[in-house]
């Protein structure tokens, strides 16, 4: 045993009490408690749930923040971590020392949250305890995407009509659409017999899809809203936007008559012409001469035509013979417009399909195709001579002007074969895609044949089917070659448990 000498001084560290409750010797302290039994005795954390609830929105994966405000928060972020603090209540009780995520299963519902806090008791004794709050994720879908689920709910349409015997030019922005991702923001798509209805949650959207569509096809478009509601106290209106849109009512391969003045402001073309294609213009092409021009959406409204024959009435002819003509026999005239090189003007002799073998005489006409047909080749073509027409620019054309046949393109086999020698596919939206009528295997022929129609298209290759080669295909068919293709490949589809 040992003794403190007389001149020892006793330092306040050195001094030593007894716990009031298991006689320990402790250092002084407001509470004369150890630390174990100052644990066991009072708990700094009474008060603070050990379980909350979080409301999570599977449409568009944001979390609640109360009262109504819905944030988008990654798994483990500060964001999500300030987001479950603010949900914990009695937090403002302590004092905050540190908090962080416990893991959990990423799949099961669960977030744990790992909280150091520090609290006052027993006349100012500071205890530091650290305890995990479990949160459940519950599903709770928030109004955006409720109103987004509604059938009938919309505040702004967007109506898409065309006065046409076809659905081309339809399934052409269809594939337009898909590509540039313009129906990201539509909460529905309706087909109606002339057209199409796109739906929208708020009047921006749709202007967004007006200037998309009014950027890759002639139109004219007509704005008007409807008052559904007023607040009278806050000034507040609710009104329904709706947007008609008129796709110009000619196609491609249609065959149109210009009006006299339209015909003057376009280099003097002939009346009657093929149309080439519809994109953003009016691609016009004069069979006779080989002249071509543009024709914007305003120069088309301010002189209005319409088609006088469309691919439905097109007929099968057989090519008797052809005489290519030369430079020094075009007819050519002061002001002229342009004159497309791509194509070759002749004199060609045909026949209808159905009439050969009898003994008919075949009819003479001029055409623009000069450089893909020889004498065998089906061509279709409009049969005007016997025609009945309608249309008030053509009854003012003298008859002799008026070609009996106009032919339009070569044919190529049947298009049955076509379609089972084809080898590449075309993505649809679910609400009108198609694939089984009439107007839709005519897209997909033009597709083949005109490489500046599909250069704004997205072209998938079909790993399904097998290109089989027919002998009722013309060899000089025009084909799609894989450099154009796409693989078809979706990342959603892909199972990242097997990555």
């Amino acid at each position: 045993m040992e003794y403190i000498s007389p001149d020892t001084e006793l330092t306040p560290s050195d001094a030593r009490v007894l716990c009031c409750q298991c006689a320990v010797p402790i250092e002084p302290n407001p509470s004369n408690m150890c630390v174990a039994c100052l644990r066991a005795h009072v708990d700094i954390t009474d008060g603070i749930p050990k379980q909350a609830t979080l409301f999570f929105c599977r449409g568009c994966e944001r979390y609640l923040q109360p009262p109504a405000e819905w944030v988008t928060c990654a798994l483990e972020s500060r964001e999500l971590l300030a987001l479950c603090l603010k949900r914990l209540k009695g937090l403002n009780r302590v004092k905050l020392a540190d908090a962080g995520f416990a893991w959990t299963e990423p799949h099961s519902k669960r977030i744990k949250v790992k909280l150091t806090v520090q609290g006052e008791v027993m006349g100012g004794t500071v205890l530091q305890q650290t305890f995990i709050v479990e949160y459940v994720i519950q599903h709770q879908m928030c109004d955006a995407c409720h109103r987004s689920e509604a059938q009938d709910y919309w505040r702004a349409l967007v109506q898409v009509r065309q006065r046409a015997s076809n659905r081309k030019t339809f399934y052409y922005l269809e594939q337009l659409i898909l590509k540039h991702k313009a129906h990201s923001n539509t909460l529905g798509i309706k087909p109606k017999h002339d057209g199409l209805d796109f739906f929208y949650a708020t009047e921006n959207y749709a202007r967004k899809m007006v200037d998309f569509i009014q950027s890759v096809l002639p139109i004219k478009c007509q704005h008007s809203k409807k008052l559904i509601s007023h607040d009278i106290h806050s000034n507040v209106y609710n009104y329904k936007f709706t947007f008609s849109i008129e796709i110009v009512p000619v196609s491609k391969d249609s065959i149109v008559c210009l009006p006299k003045k339209l015909t003057q402001s376009l280099g003097s073309i002939s009346p009657i012409c093929l149309v080439q294609r519809v994109t953003s213009t009016i691609h016009l092409i004069d069979a006779y001469t080989g002249q071509v021009c543009d024709l914007s959406s305003t120069m088309y409204w301010r002189y209005p035509f319409n088609a006088i024959c469309n691919p439905k009435q097109l007929v099968e002819y057989i090519v008797m013979d052809i005489d290519i003509l030369k430079e020094h026999e075009k007819k050519t005239f002061p002001g002229q417009g342009m004159v497309s090189n791509k194509h070759v003007v002749a004199d060609v002799w045909v026949v209808k399909a159905s009439e050969l073998g009898l003994d008919v005489n075949p009819i003479h006409t001029r055409t623009h195709l000069g450089h893909i047909l020889k004498p065998g080749d089906a061509v279709l073509g409009y049969n005007l001579g016997e025609s009945n027409v309608n249309d008030d620019n053509l009854d003012k054309l003298d008859r002799d002007i008026i070609p009996d046949v106009y032919l339009v393109k070569k044919h190529y086999g049947e298009r049955a074969a076509r379609r089972r020698a084809r080898a590449w596919k075309l993505k649809h939206m679910h609400e009108h895609g198609s694939t089984t009528d009439d107007d839709y295997n005519e897209f997909l022929d033009d597709l083949e044949e005109d490489p500046a129609l599909r250069q704004n298209i997205n072209i998938f290759k079909d790993s399904n089917k097998i290109p089989v080669d027919t002998d009722e295909i013309d060899p000089s068919l025009p084909r799609i070659t894989l450099a154009e293709m796409l693989d078809d490949l979706a990342i959603e589809d892909v199972d990242m448990t097997e990555v």
